[in-house]
């Protein structure tokens, strides 16, 4: 008989999650605290038509459930090829997230007219402004859906721009992280499903497994489909498709790793370490040892502005120090005691191990 967590989650792999995953890092490097030099560099391996084109393109494409359609090993070949058999509308429309009616219409009228108008853009903005980008200023917003409705104006073009893009980044990048990501994934989803045998609920499998996000939304009657990524590590992300199923991809890099290959320096210990050196972060801490507290609540306490505090939660969250409880009254942060130990525990690890060769 399948357990509670059998029947609500599902497991997938691939590293085409990956692949699309470190295209949105490298272009938005702020999200994970990663060097913006270094992945300014990456990106200028790219011709410059291509790299302009993911310039724009990259805040706009999300296509997390496309890939899980995917036929397995759902590996960067399978995916390109894939993109590349379909005409230049589904091409587009695999790569975008779930998106309501109305923008997906507006998308198609674009093509069909190849060209777009201030109603497709008024409509776009404020359909938008519902979705997944609520949270971003109403400026970047109108420019973005302005982005999309340019892509869609010439889309035959800009199809087949995004598959020479995407081969350019695979051959000057992605193929060599491809083999050296592959280990991690398969044994974090190993580890991953071991673990759900022994974890009392799927919501405590979630929390433990996305390094602190607590869900306690109404996802009872949701298909939860878990995939290991190394590059969104240690965020937790999510992409909502055919109503009842959800994506959720957890960190799978080791904490002994860095995103940048090569690198020394564990991220988890740089992000740690930097986390805790600053007065009003490590005032965070203290406030969220006594209680869960909202943003706003640690705003005031703090007599800092919100934008401030949520800007201070973001780094400690990216240092796996704090958990964050999802709710539909908003967010409440606490702190994840495990964590703070485990910094002290990495630190000594990195300064005990035996230098490698090339160090001073």
């Amino acid at each position: 008989m399948k357990s509670a967590i059998e029947k609500h989650v599902k497991w997938d792999i691939g590293t085409a999650y990956d692949f699309f995953i470190s295209l949105w890092v490298l272009h938005e490097p702020e999200h994970l605290g990663l060097r913006g030099s270094w992945a300014a560099g990456v990106r200028s391996r790219l011709p410059a038509p291509e790299r302009e084109l993911l310039q724009r393109a990259t805040q706009i494409i999300w296509p997390l459930p496309w890939v899980y359609s995917l036929p397995k090993p759902k590996d960067v070949a399978t995916a390109l090829d894939t993109l590349r058999a379909l005409p230049s509308e589904q091409r587009l429309m695999a790569l975008m997230p779930s998106v309501h009616d109305a923008i997906a219409e507006t998308w198609h009228r674009v093509a069909a007219r190849g060209k777009w108008n201030e109603n497709d853009l008024q409509v776009m903005f404020d359909e938008m402004q519902h979705e997944g980008w609520k949270k971003e200023p109403p400026a970047k917003v109108r420019k973005l859906a302005a982005e999309s409705l340019d892509l869609w104006a010439e889309h035959a073009r800009s199809a087949d721009l995004l598959i020479s893009a995407f081969d350019c980044f695979h051959a000057e990048f992605f193929a060599e992280e491809e083999t050296r990501i592959r280990p991690a994934l398969e044994a974090s989803l190993s580890k991953a499903r071991e673990l759900s045998r022994t974890t009392p609920s799927w919501e405590k499998l979630l929390e433990v497994l996305s390094q602190g996000v607590r869900v306690s939304t109404d996802w009872e009657h949701k298909e939860i489909i878990l995939v290991p990524s190394y590059w969104g590590t240690p965020l937790a992300l999510m992409a909502d498709f055919d109503t009842d199923k959800l994506l959720f991809l957890y960190g799978a890099r080791p904490a002994d790793q860095s995103l940048i290959p090569g690198e020394l320096v564990p991220d988890a210990l740089y992000q740690a370490l930097k986390a805790l050196a600053d007065p009003s972060r490590l005032r965070i801490l203290r406030y969220l040892a006594g209680s869960p507290m909202t943003p706003t609540e640690l705003a005031r306490r703090l007599r800092l502005r919100t934008p401030t505090v949520l800007h201070h939660l973001d780094a400690l969250r990216l240092a796996r120090l704090i958990l964050v409880n999802l709710d539909a009254d908003g967010r409440r942060y606490a702190v994840r005691p495990e964590a703070v130990e485990s910094v002290f525990e990495l630190l000594s690890q990195f300064l005990t191990a035996h230098e490698e060769p090339g160090d001073d």
